[in-house]
């Protein structure tokens, strides 16, 4: 199996959002292209869990149903969590495997390609992998496209995909491309590895300190930016936030969800972490609750620190807290693991993802504490703003010497 370590970043990764491209690779521009300057489904938690219910036959209380004889022995993991883990009939080895597809949510075809292939992989991610065998993409073509759209947006989308897919040192070697009436992408991802290779999701203890590494309100930035062409949803949060903080948080969202969560991952090893999952369409408080009932302690996730792009929270707030991004629950699309760590171990793992040098960050947002399986955010949690990277304020950011959220003042 490849050991190949994560590539290291450019240096100026976070000088601005261009580090995030191809050599030559400009920011898709529909009327290069001869399209029109326009050219622009999350099932509830509580539901997917019910239907997820029907395939949990059998009598042993497994997540896998009735387990057949001769299974071989080994770490498993079934229903309910980033990926599956599938002990093999071969060398002590491990089938971990995961799937995940979605509606485009940014108007670039080719950075949508990246987020959807950095959104599959994130799930390997979660369980401390580095290294994905092989990728299949998952593509639908909306039959309301014209020839000429479909030929140019859906190879941008295709490239996008294979780009961050080598860029996670894996191939695309094949998948399912169907017509349908919306545009869908995604894929499959898998790796047969050794239990070594990979943190099952289930360790975390009282004393532990959860640390996210990216930050929230992707789905805020997302329709705050599509908003600016509708009068009626800008005039709600105009006086909160400009134009250009808008198009900035935007460029931002869009960079974070292609970023892949490797580097994190790898660290998760270094730095002996207990659990991990990663933050997408249930939101933070959504995922955290999913990942305490899966501890094999009992434990609760209290959740004092929301790092959320800058003035993401202000239009939040000015349009009724539409997405609950306060609460924990506004979706987000690739976004960051959220990882259970030892508490001396946490601060030098956020340093260390930042000085790694992804463009991205870490902080350090609450605590493990004995419990029931649950987690909860406190009634007033501290924000912290994270400055679109390529401004002011990021570059200001960066020069300072400013620990992540220190932990007494969690305790």
């Amino acid at each position: 199996m490849s050991a190949t370590p994560p590539p290291t970043p450019p240096a100026d990764a976070s000088a601005g959002t261009e580090a995030c491209f191809p050599p030559g690779y400009k920011p898709f521009q529909p009327e290069e292209h001869g399209l029109d300057a326009g050219f622009r489904c999350k099932v509830p938690q509580e539901a997917l869990l019910k239907l997820l219910a029907g395939l949990e036959s059998g009598d042993q209380g497994s997540d896998f149903g009735q387990i057949p004889p001769n299974t071989p022995a080994g770490p498993r993991l079934g229903i309910g969590m980033d990926s599956c883990v599938i002990p093999l009939r071969h060398g002590a080895l491990s089938l971990v495997q995961t799937t995940d597809f979605f509606y485009p949510l940014v108007e670039d075809p080719y950075m949508m390609g990246r987020i959807a292939c950095a959104n599959v992989l994130s799930d390997l991610y979660a369980m401390g992998i580095t290294e994905c065998d092989n990728m299949l993409m998952l593509l639908s073509v909306s039959q309301k496209m014209s020839d000429k759209d479909r030929e140019r947006v859906m190879p941008l989308m295709i490239r996008g995909f294979r780009d961050a897919a080598e860029e996670g040192g894996t191939s695309v070697t094949g998948g399912q491309t169907v017509v349908n009436p919306w545009i869908i992408v995604g894929g499959v991802a898998s790796v047969v590895c050794q239990p070594n290779e990979f943190i099952m999701p289930d360790s975390a203890v009282p004393g532990d300190v959860l640390v996210l590494t990216k930050p929230l309100g992707t789905q805020v930035a997302v329709n705050a930016h599509q908003w600016m062409d509708l009068p009626e949803k800008w005039n709600k949060i105009k006086l909160v936030v400009s134009k250009e903080e808008v198009e900035q948080a935007y460029q931002e969202a869009m960079f974070s969800m292609a970023t892949l969560n490797r580097t994190a991952a790898g660290l998760m090893h270094r730095f002996q972490a207990h659990a991990a999952t990663d933050v997408t369409g249930f939101g933070l408080l959504g995922h955290a609750r999913n990942l305490a009932t899966t501890q094999r302690a009992e434990v609760a996730f209290v959740i004092h620190n929301l790092p959320i792009i800058a003035k993401m929270a202000a239009i939040s707030k000015a349009c009724g807290n539409l997405f609950n991004l306060l609460g924990g629950t506004s979706s987000e699309t690739s976004g960051g693991l959220l990882v259970c760590l030892p508490r001396e171990q946490a601060a030098r793992f956020c340093a260390e993802v930042k000085g790694q040098g992804s463009g991205g960050g870490a902080w350090i947002i609450g605590i493990v504490e004995k419990g029931e399986r649950g987690a909860r955010i406190i009634d007033k949690p501290r924000i912290i703003e994270v400055p679109p990277r390529g401004t002011v304020a990021a570059s200001q950011d960066n020069s300072s010497s400013a620990s992540p959220a220190p932990i007494e003042t969690l305790s």
